[in-house]
């Protein structure tokens, strides 16, 4: 990505560790997969349980015993990645605690990473959230402001001048630049994609 004072910069090869092997899928989760698809691309009232079954290629009883129902599929959805993204924007930013700039490339890359690999479950996020439960709604709302906040801290050192009510509104409005790829197609390869939405982010915040 580009730095701040125009020269090309890249996170820390220190920091960069070969990753732990990925565990193997359970079942519940390729159908968990599945219903996120489902639910994104014809919406939650658009996909019935036997829809589901019948992409999993399972029966509903089988469907059953990983999950009592469709709300239980959006709880199970929804809650680890706001989790996830918490937890990772927290690790990222305490990789560089005397570097501000760095901290900020690195949850921008960070972010961008998880819109391009999550595209349905950011569009599940926008446009079902509101079907939870109060408990589980307000649960991932707190996980999100807390995720905000990390972004509103570093962002506040990198530009002191900004109060902190005004870093929360760029904050916001990067989050709309990099979770808008449930709308991109797929014109622009991956990589590049990666590379405009990080430019357009620095922009963003740093406006320049």
């Amino acid at each position: 990505m580009r730095g701040y004072s125009g020269e090309v910069t890249t996170v820390d090869q220190r920091h960069r560790t070969t990753p732990p092997a990925p565990r193997r899928r359970s079942r519940r989760d390729e159908i968990l997969e599945i219903a996120v698809g489902l639910f994104a691309s014809r919406g939650y009232h658009g996909v019935s349980m036997d829809d589901i079954g019948s992409a999993a290629g399972v029966t509903g009883p089988a469907l059953y015993h990983h999950f009592a129902g469709k709300e239980a599929m959006l709880v199970a959805a929804l809650i680890p990645v706001s989790e996830g993204l918490l937890a990772g924007g927290k690790e990222r930013v305490a990789r560089h605690p005397d570097d501000a700039q760095a901290a900020l490339a690195d949850l921008i890359d960070f972010h961008v990473d998880f819109a391009l690999a999550n595209p349905a479950v950011i569009a599940l996020h926008l446009h079902e959230l509101d079907r939870l439960p109060e408990d589980p709604r307000r649960q991932i709302r707190r996980l999100q402001r807390l995720y905000v906040e990390e972004w509103v801290a570093v962002l506040s050192r990198v530009r002191p001048e900004l109060p902190a009510p005004e870093a929360r509104v760029l904050a916001h409005a990067a989050f709309g630049l990099m979770n808008s790829t449930p709308f991109l197609g797929g014109e622009v390869d991956r990589v590049r994609r990666a590379a405009l939405l990080r430019d357009a982010t620095v922009h963003a915040l740093i406006g320049h």
